[in-house]
């Protein structure tokens, strides 16, 4: 299966590479990319984590709707119906993902029905106690990486080591 796997991803790299290859530069790729699917998963999570009525059902609709809207605007720029040079359709395609994806997502949501508020708590922000929200900074449960005064001093070391190596 491992083998199977390899070989799989390294022809999906190689058509990723063919693909990239057909931009002026990999910014604008990867920009494109970000609009297909960043923008539209950031306002499903967004919008999850604020509001409490928000269904599963939702948030696929959302999602699915929301790349499919910045795919068309690709599309759209691409055949010449819109005019966005350099990476302007890629920004008009991330803000059409992110309305479309809020928009589909708070309609599917009033038409279904949302999960109890008992299994929520934790996950929406206005049904998680206070006290949950606040990460341990001493104690047991503080780990190293919860302390910012080390954490700055580990910074700290880091950037004068690497001001004295690349100096």
């Amino acid at each position: 299966m491992g083998r199977r796997v390899t070989v799989g991803a390294t022809l999906a790299a190689v058509g990723t590479a063919f693909i990239a290859a057909g931009y002026s530069n990999l910014m604008d790729y990867l920009q494109q990319l970000f609009s297909f699917f960043n923008a539209p998963l950031f306002a499903t999570f967004i919008l999850g984590m604020f509001w409490k009525r928000m269904t599963p059902h939702a948030g696929w609709a959302g999602l699915v709707l929301g790349t499919v809207s910045a795919v068309a605007v690709f599309g759209l720029s691409e055949s010449g119906v819109l005019d966005l040079p350099g990476q302007g359709a890629s920004f008009v395609g991330a803000g059409v993902a992110f309305v479309v994806d809020i928009v589909v997502s708070v309609v599917v949501s009033v038409a279904t029905r949302p999960k109890p508020e008992a299994e929520l708590a934790g996950l929406v922000y206005s049904l998680t106690p206070r006290a949950s929200r606040q990460a341990a900074t001493s104690g047991e449960d503080a780990g190293w990486y919860r302390r910012p005064g080390l954490l700055a001093g580990i910074a700290l070391v880091l950037i004068i080591a690497l001001n004295i190596i690349f100096a």
